[in-house]
């Protein structure tokens, strides 16, 4: 889990860098609970100086994510009663909870599928390695890749097609391999 240094340096770097990991889906969950985007910018805001303020309280090796959606929560809480319950709003404060526990769960376990697919991506042979990479994480389209693997289109689609299926595959057993660890 994450851990926190001693010195107070080293503790603000372990709060940037926890909180750098994790900003997209902390905004992610602060936008999806409010209305107003102008609202959940200064939600957000709230939160990240809140989460500093308290930082100190951060249990060492527990859970950021989790940390940082209950400060979250309690910050959307805390507005939704400030405002007064404007008429156009129909989220209540129970719901917002039920919500909130909800994207928790989710993002557990589209962790644990993330760490899954990390797993079964370093199993895949090299040349199917960069398959991947050059598709998903430099955005090539498949006749470029059929250009730097010297292949057909046709070839590509179909390896494509089979490096999905088998990463589906090893991403399931993992997952199956997790559940079976205590």
């Amino acid at each position: 889990m994450d851990q926190i240094p001693p010195d107070p340096t080293s503790t603000t770097e372990a709060y940037l860098r926890l909180l750098t990991q994790h900003d997209r889906w902390l905004a992610t969950y602060v936008y999806s609970l409010v209305a107003s985007v102008a609202d959940a910018q200064d939600i957000l805001q709230d939160v990240k100086v809140t989460m500093w303020k308290q930082f100190a309280k951060f249990e060492p090796g527990s859970n950021f994510r989790a940390w940082a959606r209950k400060v979250a929560t309690h910050q959307i809480l805390n507005y939704r009663r400030s405002e007064e319950k404007r008429p156009n709003s129909t989220l209540e404060d129970e719901f917002i909870e039920i919500v909130a526990a909800e994207i928790d769960r989710r993002a557990d376990t589209l962790d644990r599928e993330a760490d899954a697919l990390k797993i079964c991506l370093r199993k895949l042979p090299e040349a199917h390695r960069s398959i991947v990479l050059w598709r998903y994480y430099e955005d090539c389209g498949v006749e470029e890749i059929a250009a730097k693997s010297q292949r057909t289109v046709e070839a590509v689609y179909r390896l494509l097609s089979r490096i999905r299926q088998m990463l589906k595959e090893c991403v399931s057993r993992e997952e199956r391999a997790h559940a079976l660890t205590p």
